[in-house]
Protein backbone atom coordinates (compact mmCIF):
# COMPACT_ATOMS: atom_id res chain seq x y z
CA UNK A 1 0.00 0.00 0.00
CA UNK A 2 1.22 3.73 -0.74
CA UNK A 3 1.50 6.43 1.53
CA UNK A 4 -1.16 7.81 -0.91
CA UNK A 5 -3.56 5.19 0.08
CA UNK A 6 -2.83 4.75 3.28
CA UNK A 7 -3.67 8.83 4.26
CA UNK A 8 -6.93 7.80 2.34
CA UNK A 9 -8.38 5.53 4.87
CA UNK A 10 -7.09 2.50 3.29
CA UNK A 11 -7.48 3.71 -0.41
CA UNK A 12 -10.72 2.34 -1.25
CA UNK A 13 -10.63 2.11 -5.17
CA UNK A 14 -14.04 3.96 -5.51
CA UNK A 15 -12.51 7.11 -3.91
CA UNK A 16 -9.51 7.60 -5.73
CA UNK A 17 -11.16 7.18 -8.70
CA UNK A 18 -13.39 10.11 -7.79
CA UNK A 19 -10.44 11.98 -6.33
CA UNK A 20 -8.52 11.41 -9.78
CA UNK A 21 -11.30 13.06 -11.60
CA UNK A 22 -11.30 16.04 -9.79
CA UNK A 23 -7.45 16.41 -10.26
CA UNK A 24 -8.04 16.25 -13.87
CA UNK A 25 -10.72 19.00 -13.82
CA UNK A 26 -8.16 21.07 -11.39
CA UNK A 27 -5.71 20.77 -14.19
CA UNK A 28 -7.77 22.00 -17.39
CA UNK A 29 -8.55 24.81 -14.14
CA UNK A 30 -5.26 25.51 -13.42
CA UNK A 31 -4.33 26.51 -17.10
CA UNK A 32 -7.58 28.52 -17.39
CA UNK A 33 -5.59 30.27 -14.82
CA UNK A 34 -2.71 30.74 -15.80
CA UNK A 35 -3.55 31.88 -19.12
CA UNK A 36 -5.80 34.54 -17.11
CA UNK A 37 -2.55 35.54 -15.25
CA UNK A 38 -0.22 35.78 -18.02
CA UNK A 39 -2.65 37.89 -20.06
CA UNK A 40 -3.85 40.93 -16.68
CA UNK A 41 0.60 40.96 -16.74
CA UNK A 42 0.73 41.71 -20.10
CA UNK A 43 -2.00 43.96 -20.46
CA UNK A 44 -0.66 45.58 -16.89
CA UNK A 45 2.38 45.86 -17.65
CA UNK A 46 3.05 49.43 -18.18
CA UNK A 47 2.02 49.33 -14.29
CA UNK A 48 4.73 47.46 -12.83
CA UNK A 49 7.59 49.17 -11.07
CA UNK A 50 9.69 46.07 -11.59
CA UNK A 51 8.99 44.60 -15.12
CA UNK A 52 11.68 42.45 -14.77
CA UNK A 53 10.87 40.79 -11.60
CA UNK A 54 7.13 40.05 -12.49
CA UNK A 55 8.28 38.62 -15.73
CA UNK A 56 10.36 36.00 -13.59
CA UNK A 57 7.24 35.80 -11.07
CA UNK A 58 4.88 34.97 -13.65
CA UNK A 59 7.48 32.97 -15.31
CA UNK A 60 7.73 30.72 -12.40
CA UNK A 61 4.26 30.61 -11.51
CA UNK A 62 3.57 28.88 -15.48
CA UNK A 63 7.04 26.90 -15.20
CA UNK A 64 5.49 25.26 -11.60
CA UNK A 65 2.02 25.04 -13.05
CA UNK A 66 3.27 22.72 -15.68
CA UNK A 67 4.94 20.56 -13.57
CA UNK A 68 2.85 20.67 -10.88
CA UNK A 69 -0.16 19.40 -13.27
CA UNK A 70 2.23 16.69 -14.44
CA UNK A 71 3.03 15.36 -11.08
CA UNK A 72 -0.71 15.56 -10.15
CA UNK A 73 -1.57 12.93 -13.07
CA UNK A 74 -0.09 10.17 -10.73
CA UNK A 75 -2.10 9.46 -7.37
CA UNK A 76 1.47 8.18 -5.80
CA UNK A 77 2.92 11.49 -6.86
CA UNK A 78 0.42 13.69 -4.29
CA UNK A 79 2.56 13.55 -1.35
CA UNK A 80 1.81 16.09 1.51
CA UNK A 81 5.41 17.83 0.74
CA UNK A 82 4.02 18.39 -3.21
CA UNK A 83 1.04 19.98 -2.28
CA UNK A 84 2.55 21.86 0.97
CA UNK A 85 5.51 23.55 -2.31
CA UNK A 86 2.05 24.22 -4.23
CA UNK A 87 0.67 26.10 -1.68
CA UNK A 88 4.18 27.81 -0.46
CA UNK A 89 4.70 29.11 -4.35
CA UNK A 90 1.00 30.54 -4.59
CA UNK A 91 2.01 32.60 -0.56
CA UNK A 92 5.84 33.32 -2.37
CA UNK A 93 3.89 34.55 -5.66
CA UNK A 94 1.48 36.65 -3.05
CA UNK A 95 4.21 38.55 -0.85
CA UNK A 96 6.17 39.37 -3.85
CA UNK A 97 3.37 41.79 -4.81
CA UNK A 98 4.71 44.85 -2.79
CA UNK A 99 8.29 44.30 -4.54
CA UNK A 100 6.46 45.15 -8.41
CA UNK A 101 3.97 46.85 -7.64
CA UNK A 102 3.67 50.29 -6.18
CA UNK A 103 1.76 51.32 -3.04
CA UNK A 104 -2.23 51.04 -3.28
CA UNK A 105 -2.05 48.15 -5.89
CA UNK A 106 -5.62 46.54 -6.19
CA UNK A 107 -4.68 43.45 -8.15
CA UNK A 108 -2.21 40.68 -6.79
CA UNK A 109 0.72 39.19 -9.00
CA UNK A 110 -0.70 35.82 -9.01
CA UNK A 111 -4.33 37.22 -9.19
CA UNK A 112 -6.39 34.25 -9.31
CA UNK A 113 -4.15 31.94 -9.67
CA UNK A 114 -3.71 31.41 -5.84
CA UNK A 115 -7.02 29.20 -5.67
CA UNK A 116 -5.17 26.36 -7.69
CA UNK A 117 -3.16 24.86 -4.74
CA UNK A 118 -6.16 25.84 -2.52
CA UNK A 119 -8.44 23.59 -4.45
CA UNK A 120 -6.08 20.94 -4.81
CA UNK A 121 -5.80 21.07 -1.16
CA UNK A 122 -9.62 20.48 -0.86
CA UNK A 123 -9.32 17.84 -3.73
CA UNK A 124 -6.46 15.98 -1.82
CA UNK A 125 -7.88 16.34 2.22
CA UNK A 126 -11.60 17.83 1.93
CA UNK A 127 -12.89 20.50 3.19
CA UNK A 128 -10.44 20.54 6.08
CA UNK A 129 -7.89 20.59 3.77
CA UNK A 130 -10.12 23.26 1.47
CA UNK A 131 -10.23 25.49 4.71
CA UNK A 132 -6.36 25.39 5.57
CA UNK A 133 -5.29 26.15 2.15
CA UNK A 134 -7.66 29.34 2.13
CA UNK A 135 -7.49 31.02 5.24
CA UNK A 136 -3.23 30.66 4.34
CA UNK A 137 -3.68 32.33 1.10
CA UNK A 138 -6.21 35.05 2.83
CA UNK A 139 -3.95 35.98 5.38
CA UNK A 140 -1.15 36.17 3.07
CA UNK A 141 -3.10 39.39 0.93
CA UNK A 142 -4.31 40.50 3.77
CA UNK A 143 -0.17 41.31 5.01
CA UNK A 144 0.28 42.58 1.65
CA UNK A 145 -2.28 44.80 2.05
CA UNK A 146 -2.33 48.40 2.91
CA UNK A 147 -5.52 48.89 4.12
CA UNK A 148 -8.50 46.71 4.12
CA UNK A 149 -10.97 46.97 1.39
CA UNK A 150 -14.15 45.84 0.65
CA UNK A 151 -12.92 44.24 -2.76
CA UNK A 152 -10.12 42.52 -0.12
CA UNK A 153 -12.71 41.76 2.13
CA UNK A 154 -14.67 40.14 -0.41
CA UNK A 155 -11.87 38.00 -2.26
CA UNK A 156 -10.80 36.59 1.63
CA UNK A 157 -13.76 35.80 2.11
CA UNK A 158 -14.63 33.82 -0.81
CA UNK A 159 -11.21 32.06 -0.31
CA UNK A 160 -12.48 31.05 3.11
CA UNK A 161 -15.54 29.36 1.82
CA UNK A 162 -14.45 28.09 -1.11
CA UNK A 163 -12.47 25.60 -0.26
CA UNK A 164 -14.09 24.11 2.58
CA UNK A 165 -17.32 24.18 0.23
CA UNK A 166 -15.25 22.40 -2.94
CA UNK A 167 -13.19 19.97 -0.31
CA UNK A 168 -16.81 18.95 0.89
CA UNK A 169 -18.44 18.41 -2.35
CA UNK A 170 -15.21 16.18 -2.88
CA UNK A 171 -16.04 13.95 0.53
CA UNK A 172 -19.31 13.83 -0.79
CA UNK A 173 -18.81 12.26 -4.09
CA UNK A 174 -16.40 9.83 -2.80
CA UNK A 175 -18.19 8.31 -0.05
CA UNK A 176 -21.37 8.35 -2.43
CA UNK A 177 -18.85 6.36 -5.10
CA UNK A 178 -18.00 3.93 -2.40
CA UNK A 179 -21.33 3.32 -1.37
CA UNK A 180 -21.94 2.48 -5.09
CA UNK A 181 -19.12 0.54 -5.00
CA UNK A 182 -19.67 -1.78 -2.26
CA UNK A 183 -23.28 -2.32 -3.54
CA UNK A 184 -22.63 -3.32 -6.59
CA UNK A 185 -19.61 -5.55 -5.20
CA UNK A 186 -22.29 -7.20 -2.60
CA UNK A 187 -24.87 -7.51 -5.66
CA UNK A 188 -22.30 -9.22 -7.82
CA UNK A 189 -21.36 -12.02 -5.11
CA UNK A 190 -25.43 -12.66 -4.08
CA UNK A 191 -25.59 -13.67 -7.30
CA UNK A 192 -22.58 -15.40 -7.98
CA UNK A 193 -23.99 -17.56 -4.67
CA UNK A 194 -27.29 -18.04 -5.64
CA UNK A 195 -25.83 -19.80 -9.11
CA UNK A 196 -23.50 -21.28 -7.05
CA UNK A 197 -26.73 -22.88 -4.96
CA UNK A 198 -28.30 -23.49 -8.16
CA UNK A 199 -25.52 -25.61 -9.42
CA UNK A 200 -25.37 -27.65 -6.01
CA UNK A 201 -28.81 -28.02 -6.04
CA UNK A 202 -29.33 -29.39 -9.43
CA UNK A 203 -26.25 -31.94 -8.82
CA UNK A 204 -24.50 -32.64 -5.99
CA UNK A 205 -27.88 -31.91 -3.75
CA UNK A 206 -29.72 -34.22 -6.03
CA UNK A 207 -27.31 -37.11 -5.96
CA UNK A 208 -27.04 -37.40 -2.37
CA UNK A 209 -30.89 -37.84 -2.37
CA UNK A 210 -30.89 -40.38 -4.73
CA UNK A 211 -28.27 -42.19 -2.53
CA UNK A 212 -30.30 -41.60 0.72
CA UNK A 213 -33.09 -42.97 -0.59
CA UNK A 214 -31.67 -46.24 -2.66
CA UNK A 215 -29.86 -46.61 0.89
CA UNK A 216 -32.84 -46.83 2.60
CA UNK A 217 -34.79 -49.09 0.18
CA UNK A 218 -31.98 -51.70 0.34
CA UNK A 219 -31.86 -51.40 4.08
CA UNK A 220 -32.83 -54.96 4.87
CA UNK A 221 -30.73 -56.75 2.06
CA UNK A 222 -27.15 -54.50 2.37
CA UNK A 223 -26.37 -52.99 5.30
CA UNK A 224 -23.42 -51.12 4.00
CA UNK A 225 -25.17 -49.34 1.44
CA UNK A 226 -27.95 -48.45 4.32
CA UNK A 227 -25.19 -46.80 5.99
CA UNK A 228 -23.79 -44.82 2.77
CA UNK A 229 -27.31 -44.01 2.40
CA UNK A 230 -27.22 -42.68 5.70
CA UNK A 231 -24.02 -40.64 5.27
CA UNK A 232 -25.32 -39.25 2.05
CA UNK A 233 -27.95 -38.11 4.06
CA UNK A 234 -26.13 -36.32 6.59
CA UNK A 235 -24.03 -34.83 4.47
CA UNK A 236 -26.88 -33.22 1.99
CA UNK A 237 -28.40 -31.50 5.55
CA UNK A 238 -24.67 -29.75 6.09
CA UNK A 239 -24.84 -29.05 2.54
CA UNK A 240 -27.91 -27.17 2.47
CA UNK A 241 -26.93 -25.89 5.78
CA UNK A 242 -23.86 -24.34 4.57
CA UNK A 243 -25.61 -22.74 1.42
CA UNK A 244 -28.00 -20.91 3.61
CA UNK A 245 -25.23 -19.57 5.75
CA UNK A 246 -23.90 -18.33 2.29
CA UNK A 247 -27.28 -16.59 1.71
CA UNK A 248 -27.02 -14.66 5.02
CA UNK A 249 -23.40 -13.24 4.65
CA UNK A 250 -23.69 -9.57 6.33
CA UNK A 251 -21.44 -6.97 4.73
CA UNK A 252 -18.62 -5.80 6.65
CA UNK A 253 -18.98 -2.75 8.61
CA UNK A 254 -19.08 0.94 7.19
CA UNK A 255 -16.36 2.98 8.57
CA UNK A 256 -14.01 0.98 10.55
CA UNK A 257 -16.04 -0.07 13.14
CA UNK A 258 -16.33 -3.72 14.85
CA UNK A 259 -16.59 -6.51 12.74
CA UNK A 260 -20.69 -7.80 12.31
CA UNK A 261 -21.24 -11.39 11.59
CA UNK A 262 -25.07 -13.00 11.51
CA UNK A 263 -26.16 -15.18 14.11
CA UNK A 264 -28.36 -16.67 11.99
CA UNK A 265 -25.94 -18.24 9.80
CA UNK A 266 -23.27 -19.18 12.31
CA UNK A 267 -26.54 -20.99 13.94
CA UNK A 268 -27.52 -22.38 10.66
CA UNK A 269 -23.75 -24.52 10.51
CA UNK A 270 -25.27 -26.44 12.83
CA UNK A 271 -27.86 -27.96 11.57
CA UNK A 272 -27.77 -31.81 11.12
CA UNK A 273 -30.25 -35.28 10.67
CA UNK A 274 -30.63 -34.73 14.46
CA UNK A 275 -30.69 -30.79 14.82
CA UNK A 276 -33.63 -28.89 13.58
CA UNK A 277 -32.71 -25.02 13.41
CA UNK A 278 -35.29 -22.02 12.86
CA UNK A 279 -34.42 -18.69 12.26
CA UNK A 280 -35.83 -15.85 11.87
CA UNK A 281 -36.54 -14.67 7.89
CA UNK A 282 -33.72 -11.93 7.89
CA UNK A 283 -30.40 -11.36 9.41
CA UNK A 284 -29.17 -11.24 12.79
CA UNK A 285 -26.15 -8.98 12.94
CA UNK A 286 -23.97 -8.65 16.24
CA UNK A 287 -20.01 -8.04 16.63
CA UNK A 288 -18.60 -10.98 15.49
CA UNK A 289 -16.84 -11.85 19.07
CA UNK A 290 -20.44 -12.18 20.34
CA UNK A 291 -21.68 -14.34 17.66
CA UNK A 292 -18.66 -16.68 18.17
CA UNK A 293 -19.26 -17.16 21.30
CA UNK A 294 -23.20 -17.83 21.41
CA UNK A 295 -22.81 -20.31 18.63
CA UNK A 296 -20.18 -22.17 21.10
CA UNK A 297 -22.95 -22.08 23.82
CA UNK A 298 -25.22 -23.50 21.58
CA UNK A 299 -22.79 -25.91 20.29
CA UNK A 300 -21.89 -27.05 23.97
CA UNK A 301 -26.27 -27.77 24.49
CA UNK A 302 -25.97 -29.77 21.09
CA UNK A 303 -23.39 -31.34 22.14
CA UNK A 304 -24.89 -32.50 25.63
CA UNK A 305 -27.70 -33.79 23.56
CA UNK A 306 -25.16 -36.03 21.89
CA UNK A 307 -23.69 -37.01 24.80
CA UNK A 308 -26.17 -37.50 27.70
CA UNK A 309 -30.18 -37.93 25.67
CA UNK A 310 -29.26 -41.05 23.73
CA UNK A 311 -28.94 -41.52 20.14
CA UNK A 312 -32.36 -41.57 19.16
CA UNK A 313 -33.05 -37.89 20.88
CA UNK A 314 -33.53 -34.67 18.67
CA UNK A 315 -33.10 -31.47 18.95
CA UNK A 316 -34.43 -28.26 17.61
CA UNK A 317 -32.74 -24.79 18.09
CA UNK A 318 -34.81 -21.47 18.04
CA UNK A 319 -33.87 -18.28 17.05
CA UNK A 320 -35.52 -14.60 17.90
CA UNK A 321 -34.59 -11.69 17.84
CA UNK A 322 -36.42 -9.23 19.49
CA UNK A 323 -36.64 -5.44 20.27
CA UNK A 324 -33.56 -5.47 22.90
CA UNK A 325 -32.04 -8.71 23.41
CA UNK A 326 -31.63 -11.99 21.37
CA UNK A 327 -32.72 -15.65 22.39
CA UNK A 328 -31.82 -18.84 21.61
CA UNK A 329 -33.53 -21.92 22.73
CA UNK A 330 -32.17 -25.09 22.71
CA UNK A 331 -34.74 -28.29 23.34
CA UNK A 332 -34.03 -31.80 23.19
CA UNK A 333 -37.01 -34.79 23.44
CA UNK A 334 -34.42 -36.56 26.20
CA UNK A 335 -34.38 -37.74 29.41
CA UNK A 336 -33.83 -34.69 31.05
CA UNK A 337 -31.13 -34.04 33.67
CA UNK A 338 -31.44 -36.00 37.16
CA UNK A 339 -32.23 -33.45 39.57
CA UNK A 340 -28.43 -32.46 41.69
CA UNK A 341 -26.43 -34.12 38.49
CA UNK A 342 -25.37 -30.46 37.65
CA UNK A 343 -24.49 -29.73 41.04
CA UNK A 344 -22.33 -32.66 41.53
CA UNK A 345 -20.58 -32.35 38.22
CA UNK A 346 -19.84 -29.12 39.62
CA UNK A 347 -18.70 -30.32 42.54
CA UNK A 348 -16.69 -32.98 40.59
CA UNK A 349 -14.84 -30.11 38.66
CA UNK A 350 -16.53 -30.86 35.74
CA UNK A 351 -17.45 -27.51 34.44
CA UNK A 352 -18.99 -28.29 30.95
CA UNK A 353 -22.52 -26.00 31.77
CA UNK A 354 -21.34 -23.55 33.71
CA UNK A 355 -18.19 -22.71 31.64
CA UNK A 356 -19.79 -23.61 28.10
CA UNK A 357 -22.82 -22.72 28.38
CA UNK A 358 -23.96 -20.11 31.46
CA UNK A 359 -20.27 -18.41 31.52
CA UNK A 360 -20.30 -17.83 27.70
CA UNK A 361 -23.32 -15.92 28.30
CA UNK A 362 -22.64 -14.10 31.60
CA UNK A 363 -19.19 -13.14 30.27
CA UNK A 364 -21.63 -11.64 27.12
CA UNK A 365 -23.51 -9.79 29.80
CA UNK A 366 -26.49 -11.88 29.14
CA UNK A 367 -27.96 -15.33 30.57
CA UNK A 368 -28.40 -18.79 30.47
CA UNK A 369 -31.54 -20.23 31.68
CA UNK A 370 -32.40 -24.42 31.99
CA UNK A 371 -35.64 -26.05 32.20
CA UNK A 372 -35.78 -29.85 32.75
CA UNK A 373 -38.46 -32.65 33.26
CA UNK A 374 -39.30 -36.25 31.51
CA UNK A 375 -40.23 -34.39 28.49
CA UNK A 376 -36.41 -33.40 27.92
CA UNK A 377 -34.12 -30.59 28.45
CA UNK A 378 -34.64 -26.79 27.11
CA UNK A 379 -31.76 -24.02 27.80
CA UNK A 380 -32.81 -20.75 26.72
CA UNK A 381 -29.97 -18.19 26.32
CA UNK A 382 -30.79 -14.46 25.98
CA UNK A 383 -28.35 -12.06 25.07
CA UNK A 384 -28.97 -8.10 25.43
CA UNK A 385 -28.11 -5.79 22.14
CA UNK A 386 -27.86 -2.72 21.60
CA UNK A 387 -30.84 -0.68 20.16
CA UNK A 388 -29.27 -0.08 16.77
CA UNK A 389 -29.60 -3.71 15.86
CA UNK A 390 -33.04 -4.40 13.93
CA UNK A 391 -34.98 -7.11 14.89
CA UNK A 392 -35.04 -9.55 12.04
CA UNK A 393 -38.58 -10.98 11.95
CA UNK A 394 -40.05 -13.80 12.93
CA UNK A 395 -39.16 -17.72 12.67
CA UNK A 396 -39.40 -19.55 9.87
CA UNK A 397 -42.01 -22.53 10.14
Amino acid sequence: MTPHQETRGGGEPAALVVEDRIFRALAVLRAVLVLNTVGVGVWTADELDRPWVGALAISAIVLWSVAVTAAYADAARRTPLLLAADLAVALAALLATPLVKADGFDATLAGYWVMSPMFAWAARWGWRGGLAAGLSVGAADLLIRDELTQVTYGNVFLLAIGGPVVGYLVESLQRSAVQRDRAEREAAAAAERARLARAVHDGVLQVLALVQRRGGETAATDPRLAELGRLAGEQEEALRALIRAQDRVVPPAAGGGAAVADLAAALATLESPRVVVSLPGGTVPLPEAQVAEVRAAVAACLDNVERHAGPEARAWVLLESLPGAVTVSVRDDGPGIPEGRLARASAEGRLGVTGSIEGRLRDLGGRADLATGSWGTEWTLTLPVAPAVPPAGGPTP
